[in-house]
């Protein structure tokens, strides 16, 4: 076969050794580990073999396709307007949180006390930095998501006991997952009350025996139920006597003027509840957390109990909560305190920016949403630039990646869920969608 034939073309393709050993590959391999790099390489060679490229251009295509990190997760513009949103990954964090991860990320003091060289408690400064924050609660503690604080509540108190609940909070918390299997799967009995749409104060006490461990009460997650409906607030049910533990979900920790009906740690610990757990990663603009906060044994008790083990947090989450608690405000609460008039000057200067280069982009006035299960029925005002549907995809698979949402054959990107530090890069990414 001639020397460009396809058998001696396919021998001259470089082996993996050698391609290992070019400055560029091996230093990638000791950035990114050697089986990222060798599988980067395994691509190029298969399309060399192919005849896609040839033998002599498999280096410069494994150097220019290696990517970026060792993990596969992207760094992602949310431009839908869901502020938390679950798909990609909740709660943005802001800076200091994330220099707070890079710090943890290496040996720590987490569990350690320097001065004397003897053993501290684990993540001390983020449990005194919630505890300022919501001073209502007698001690606070940390798990690892708002299920596993409510599934700790089921073990440590309840377990072949009553929680006593309203039919109209069993609630699905998603992906299937739901409020009652979590508490039944602890051991605990539910004794459920009311209806779906409407309980009161009288249902709750003809439930309660000497087997009652607690009330629960729960915020509902992504839905509202409107019409004729009642529910009893928790310090009419902290006068019932036992135990009240409420589930506020979003991480809301005091009062906040955009969400009136959203309720709080702070509120619901002067009305009387015994535990609150909340989720770190949502309104509050952490990492995934859940926190429990309330009286000082009840505490204690979650604290000591054996599985409290097995949904610790670890250091990385302690340092990025403890730095939301403590630094500027993250992403989250400025994403919802922006002012609309300031989203809709960036959305006509994006709009006229991508117009004069040739884009059917509009500034369009938009309704953006909390998300997360937080504020459920809540619009908030906004402003997106309008753009033509079929560009949605390609934005997705661009660098970085753009998810906005498609209206009316419109793809709409809200500049509620984008920092202003982002907009050239959405401008960089429109264009490129659109080439």
């Amino acid at each position: 076969m001639s020397p460009d034939g396809g058998q001696d073309a396919r021998r001259r393709i470089p082996a993996t050794d050698a391609l290992l050993a070019v400055p560029e590959l091996a230093a990638a391999a000791d950035r990114l580990g050697r089986q990222i790099v060798k599988d980067t390489i395994s691509r190029a060679q298969d399309r060399a073999r192919r005849g896609e490229i040839a033998p002599a251009e498999v280096a410069d295509l494994a150097i220019a396709t290696l990517p970026g990190y060792a993990t596969s997760l992207r760094h992602v513009v949310n431009a839908t307007g869901v502020i938390v949103h679950t798909n990609l990954g909740r709660a943005p964090l802001s800076d200091a949180a994330r220099e707070a991860l890079a710090i943890a990320a290496g040996a720590t003091d987490v569990e350690f006390e320097l001065t004397s060289g003897k053993r501290a408690r684990r993540g001390r400064g983020a449990l005194a930095a919630l505890a300022a924050a919501v001073p209502d609660a007698e001690a606070v503690h940390v798990v690892n998501n708002n299920a596993a604080a409510l599934l700790l509540c089921g073990l440590a108190l309840a377990r072949d006991r009553e929680i006593v609940v309203s039919r109209g909070e069993l609630v699905e918390i998603g992906d299937g997952f739901r409020i009652p299997d979590l508490l039944t799967s602890t051991g605990a009995r539910l004794r459920e009350v009311g209806t779906t749409n409407r309980t009161a104060i009288g249902d709750y006490a003809a439930a309660l025996g000497p087997r009652t461990a607690f009330i629960l009460k729960v915020h509902p997650s992504n839905f509202v139920v409107s019409g004729f409906t009642s529910a009893v607030d928790v310090a009419d049910l902290a006068a019932l006597g036992p135990p009240v533990v409420v589930d506020i979900g979003s991480g809301l920790l005091a009062p906040h003027p955009l969400l009136p009906s959203e309720p709080d740690a702070a509120t619901v610990l002067r009305d009387g509840a015994s535990l609150v757990t909340a989720s770190g990663d949502k309104l509050l603009g952490g990492p995934q957390a859940g926190l429990l906060l309330g009286r000082a044994q009840l505490v204690e008790r979650l604290r000591r109990f054996p599985a409290a083990r097995a949904v610790r947090v670890d250091k990385l989450t302690l340092a990025a909560l403890e730095a939301t608690l403590t630094g500027p405000p993250p992403p989250v609460r400025a994403a919802l305190e922006i002012p609309v008039d300031a989203l809709t000057a960036r959305a006509q200067r994006l709009a006229s920016l991508l117009a004069a280069r040739g884009v059917d982009a509009q500034a369009v006035d938009s309704s953006a949403a909390v998300g997360g299960g937080a504020a459920p029925g809540v619009s908030l005002p906004s402003a997106a630039v309008s753009l033509p549907a079929a560009i949605a995809p390609a934005l997705r698979h661009g660098h970085p990646p753009v998810v906005g949402r498609v209206e009316n054959d419109r793809c709409l990107l809200d500049l509620r869920t984008v920092a202003p530090a982002d907009d050239e890069i959405l401008v960089t990414a429109v264009l490129a969608a659109s080439a």
